[in-house]
């Protein structure tokens, strides 16, 4: 019985200065995507990927479009190594902005269709960003309605149910360090202030929302050849209209994750997740959210034909 697969891709937070350079090196298809990003978004995102610095690299308007097209080009370089293709594969999902990057290569839409609406989703958040006072927070070792009960408490909003026992909140910085300070008194094992530019799915990102939207209606979208997992409701969608509403909800809901992969895990039957992006985020939190389930990583040549490997043997 052959393996049922899915496919994941990394969200914003993953990025590392170099990622995919020895990609690019080895697989003129994982170069021709460089080249194909650069010319769409009409800047070198190609250099600043490769060689820094990393506090621009991890600017909301470039880390998004460099995971875009990182986690694009080591798929196309995996499947390459593949023959072409990979039976089995049934399913899609990524990591808030990695959603894009799954609907890309399900087909939902190409390669320059998904950058330049990553690279407009980028912007608008960062905008979003520089024009209200957020951040967010990490809930460490709490059951989710512990969780919900503090951020209800201090006016925040849950913006990543990522694992058991881990929970994001997001919002003004003043309620998120109230909600830190009272992390304790609610059973909270640890509760840690993380460093990012804003706060990311929460109400503060309703402008990004509202301008990714109106692009979103004007972008024709084809139905996915795999099912792709949305993070506002962690089931697939497949309906050019419910597909807009979901990657629109997306920048101001909860990131589902946990639910998204035990969706794929129960419902779909899912056996091997490979996982495109950098760091292996995505099997860490699968550590957490089903321990002992199939994780391959691929981020660089070394992990690709590892992973390939791993895959052919399977």
């Amino acid at each position: 019985m052959s393996k049922r697969i899915a496919f994941l891709f990394s969200g914003q937070g993953a990025q590392t200065v170099g990622m995919g350079k020895d990609l690019v090196e080895q697989y003129p298809v994982a170069a021709d995507l460089f080249r194909r990003a650069d010319s769409t978004l009409q800047r070198p995102l190609t250099k600043l990927m490769f060689e820094g610095p990393n506090e621009e690299l991890t600017k909301t308007v470039h880390c998004q479009p460099a995971l875009y097209v990182h986690g694009s080009a080591c798929l196309a370089a995996f499947l390459q190594e593949m023959g072409g293709a990979l039976p089995g594969v049934v399913a899609t999902a990524g990591l808030s902005l990695g959603e894009f990057t799954a609907h890309a290569a399900a087909e939902t839409f190409d390669f320059e269709t998904g950058l330049s609406l990553v690279g407009q989703r980028a912007k608008f958040m960062q905008d979003a960003c520089e024009n209200t006072q957020g951040t967010m927070a990490a809930m460490i070792g709490a059951e989710e309605n512990i969780v919900r009960d503090l951020a209800a408490e201090t006016d925040v909003d849950i913006a990543n149910l990522n694992a058991p026992g881990q929970i994001v909140i997001s919002g003004e910085r003043a309620k998120v360090e109230l909600a830190v300070s009272r992390a304790k008194d609610h059973g909270i094992r640890r509760a840690t202030l993380l460093n990012v530019a804003g706060a990311y799915h929460s109400r503060l990102m309703n402008s990004a929302y509202v301008r990714l939207g109106k692009v979103l209606e004007t972008t024709t979208f084809q139905i996915p050849k795999y099912k792709v997992i949305c993070n506002v409701d962690a089931k697939p969608v497949s309906e050019a209209g419910a597909i807009r509403n979901a990657l629109r909800e997306q920048v101001t809901s909860s990131v589902r994750w946990a639910e998204s992969m035990d969706y794929l895990l129960d419902v779909e039957k899912i056996d091997l997740f490979i996982e495109f992006g950098p760091g292996g985020v995505l099997a860490g939190l699968m550590g957490r959210i089903r321990k002992g389930t199939p994780v391959l990583s691929v981020s660089d040549v070394p992990s690709l034909l590892t992973a390939v490997a791993a895959v052919k043997e399977a």
